[in-house]
C-alpha cells in the first residue's frame, strides 16, 4: 500500500508562535497603512481564511487582488526575518526522528498540508532541519482554501499526478480543523496533542489515534502506519 503522510507544521512539527501575528502587523501595515488592532483566531486555519477575516476585520474590502498583495508582503517579511525562525521557535519533541524514520519505508512518501504559504512553509521548516523528508511540491497549502478539507484533496491529487499511482492518506495535526480535513476525505486523521487542543478534544473531534506528542518514535510509526 502507498501511503501519503500529509503533515501539519505549528505546533505539530514545531512551536513558532508569536511570529505569525508580527509577520502579519508588519504585512497589513505595509499594504495597508493600518496597525492590527483586532487579531483573528490563527490555530488550524489557512492563510486564505485568516486573511479574509483579518481584512473584513479592519472594514478592507476582501478582493482577490489585496489577497494577493497581502500574501506577497507576508513572503517578504518572512524572507527578512527568516534567521529569527531559529531564535523565535524550537523543533517539538520528536519530530525529526520520525519524519527521517518515515522517509526509510519504501511506500511512503511525506508532504504537507498547512495553513501556511508554500514559502513560510520552507522557511519554517528548513530553519530546524525538517525540511529533508518532504516533498513540497505536493503539498496543500494556505492560498488554496478557506477551507481546510480542500487542501488535503488538492495534496492527494498532486501526489498522484506525480507517481502515478493511488495513495492512502494520513493527516496528522494539532488541532480538529486537521482532523476534520482527514475525516472529510476519508483520510486516516492523527492528532497530536502538542497545541492548543488536549487530548480529550482531539478525541473528541474524531481522530482515529492521538498521541502526547512525536517523542515515542514507535507509537507515532505504528499510528501513521497502521493500514
Amino acid at each position: 500500500m502507498n501511503t501519503l503522510v500529509l503533515w501539519d507544521i505549528d505546533l505539530t512539527l514545531i512551536d513558532a508562535r508569536g511570529l505569525g501575528h508580527t509577520w502579519y502587523r508588519t504585512a497589513l501595515q505595509a499594504v495597508t497603512g493600518q496597525d492590527l488592532v483586532h487579531v483573528p483566531s490563527f490555530p488550524g486555519r489557512t492563510e486564505r481564511a485568516i486573511t479574509l477575516e483579518l481584512l473584513a476585520l479592519h472594514d478592507i474590502e476582501p478582493t482577490d487582488e489585496m489577497v494577493d498583495r497581502l500574501h506577497a508582503e507576508l513572503v517578504a517579511v518572512a524572507t527578512r526575518e527568516a534567521d529569527l525562525l531559529p531564535t523565535h521557535g524550537h523543533a517539538l519533541p520528536g519530530a525529526a526522528t520520525v519524519l527521517s524514520a518515515l522517509a526509510g519505508h519504501e511506500n511512503v512518501v511525506q508532504s504537507l498540508v498547512t495553513g501556511n504559504l508554500v514559502e513560510i512553509a520552507r522557511f519554517k521548516l528548513a530553519a530546524f532541519g525538517l525540511d529533508t523528508h518532504l516533498d513540497f511540491e505536493i503539498g496543500g497549502y494556505g492560498t488554496v482554501s478557506e477551507h481546510r478539507p480542500e487542501l488535503v484533496l488538492e495534496a492527494v491529487r498532486l501526489a498522484g499526478a506525480k507517481h502515478g499511482k493511488e495513495f492512502s492518506a494520513v493527516v496528522v495535526g494539532d488541532t480538529p480543523h486537521d482532523v476534520d480535513a482527514a475525516l472529510h476525505h476519508g483520510a486516516l486523521a492523527i492528532g497530536v496533542a502538542t497545541g492548543r487542543s488536549s487530548v480529550a478534544e482531539l478525541e473528541e473531534a474524531g481522530a482515529h489515534v492521538v498521541l502526547k506528542d512525536l517523542s515515542d518514535t514507535e507509537a507515532a510509526l505504528a499510528a501513521i502506519l497502521r493500514h
